[in-house]
């Protein structure tokens, strides 16, 4: 008998059926090799007595900016908020109790403006900050508030309201942000053990930025608690083809852990900016009073063929149920697969095409839970079929769950427990028809589905507890003991 890398002693396998019997996993070179009853197998480099608790795949988040998910945990956090006076309210105590280097702009994250009972004002901000640069960004990334100070350094002082939106708003926070490289790398190991001690085993990184280099840097430098799947943007697919990378390549010298992703086009706005591209017109808007259509099709197609022609997936961004439509219409005409990031409203006819066009629904469930209010105010009359997980679900698309972090945190079971509960304040569930069972949400946050296999990979994760058989109320708080990618712990409790 071979001697297997690492033996998971009497652990139970997260599966449907009657209570799991306790089983040991062996594991060599990275690959499940034998799961067999528990005593059946002895002879391992390593032995670990899991002494009953769950084995399932590791999660996926299939969402993420990293990097701004790293930076934005030490940022002024303004999530909470519910008017620009009170947002203004917190810059003017943070400068007084914690003011940044001089020359160097404070930087806030997270608020939503979609409800607010007020507008937000450069002169808002202007009467609490002074000459520090203050830049604030939306909830959703798509939109940001600064004073005059962070409006000179970008060139763009005649701004009354002192907001700037999408493209526009796209470089902010890179140009503003002071931080050093060394220090970035830091803050992106911290936040990639907090992820890993969350059960995360990969991510699909959809950063603005040439991601296989970012990635291949960072695994260098030690960061290898994942593996990543690295997109571009249209700005860097020549760069991408130039190099001969197709998605699923792996990047050279990372061990395997970081392959070439998806082509990411941006062809709508957000819901919370009131940009998403919708059919319908918002309520009391007098500007694009659909949204905005970003990336119109006649320069989406050739983008996604150009990806397409070269072995490249394409990740389209589409929020309202216009540009979803516009976009599956793309998929069709270009005859590539893919997945649609966010299908956050959907036009009736439209659910059936993600099945028929093998374009998959890469879904972000907490956002369910922030944007309830504002959808209920901005989409009044649609929203049995804004966030349609269940929907989507029953016409048989592939779902994949994410975070979309930093607009919501990066962990899995938050997404979890939102896709089967659509409900976190102790209200009622919000359009629980739209809600999934736990196996779909658990299938849709892995890749092979939730139970581990003969042969395929050693990305685990180990659960105190089964996830199918507990109250769906306690997803979120799952007890995470350990974590495995490619056979190696990524955390341990």
């Amino acid at each position: 008998m071979t001697s297997a890398d690492l033996l998971l002693r009497r652990t139970r396998l997260v599966r449907d059926g009657s209570p799991a019997e306790p089983v040991d996993v062996s594991i060599t070179a990275g690959t499940i090799t034998h799961i067999a009853p528990a005593g059946a197998r002895s002879e391992a480099a390593e032995v670990v007595d899991l002494d009953g608790r769950y084995l399932m795949n590791g999660l996926w988040d299939h969402h993420v900016h990293f990097q701004q998910w790293a930076l934005s945990r030490q940022h002024l956090d303004l999530s909470g908020t519910t008017s620009a006076r009170e947002v203004a309210d917190l810059v003017r105590d943070r400068l007084a109790t914690n003011p940044p280097a001089p020359g160097i702009a404070l930087l806030g994250y997270g608020f939503k403006d979609g409800l607010w009972p007020d507008l937000p004002l450069k002169s808002m901000l202007d009467e609490v900050s002074g000459d520090v640069p203050v830049a604030l960004a939306s909830g959703d990334l798509h939109c940001g508030w600064l004073n005059s100070a962070a409006l000179r350094m970008l060139g763009a002082a005649d701004r009354p309201s002192g907001v700037v939106k999408e493209t526009e708003f796209a470089p902010v926070m890179t140009v503003m942000q002071a931080t050093t490289p060394a220090a970035v790398t830091r803050l992106v190991e911290e936040a990639a053990r907090t992820a890993a001690s969350r059960g995360i085993v990969g991510v699909v990184e959809l950063e603005n930025a040439r991601n296989p280099e970012v990635w291949k840097a960072r695994y260098d430098a030690g960061i290898r608690s994942f593996r990543v799947e690295c997109s571009v943007y249209p700005e860097n697919l020549d760069w991408a083809i130039g190099l001969g990378l197709r998605t699923g390549d792996v990047i050279d010298g990372t061990g395997g852990l970081v392959t070439m992703g998806p082509l990411k086009v941006l062809t709508d706005g957000s819901l919370n900016t009131r940009t998403a591209y919708c059919h319908d017109p918002y309520p009391g808007l007098a500007d694009d009073a659909h949204g905005l259509l970003v990336v119109p099709p006649e320069v989406l197609v050739p983008l996604m063929q150009q990806a397409h022609e070269h072995g490249i997936t394409s990740a389209i961004h589409a929020i309202g149920d216009h540009a979803n439509r516009l976009a599956l219409d793309a998929f069709e005409k270009v005859g590539c697969v893919g997945a649609i990031e966010h299908a956050q409203l959907i036009a009736p006819e439209d659910f059936p095409r993600f099945r028929e066009l093998g374009v998959a629904a890469s879904i972000q469930p907490v956002h369910a839970l922030d944007d309830r209010d504002v959808a209920d105010r901005h989409w009044r009359g649609r929203t049995d079929r804004a966030f349609p997980f269940g929907t989507l679900l029953a016409a048989g698309a592939e779902l994949r769950l994410g975070s979309d972090a930093p607009v919501a945190p990066l962990d899995p079971w938050l997404s979890i427990a939102a896709a089967v509960h659509r409900s976190d304040d102790g209200r009622a569930s919000w359009h629980p028809e739209q809600e999934i069972p736990v196996p779909a949400a658990l299938d849709a946050s892995t890749r092979g589905g939730r139970t581990p296999v003969v042969g395929g990979a050693a990305d685990l994760v180990v659960l105190d507890a089964d996830p199918l058989t507990g109250a769906v109320e306690a997803l979120h708080t799952t007890g995470v003991h350990a974590t495995l990618v490619a056979g190696a712990w990524t955390w341990q409790s």
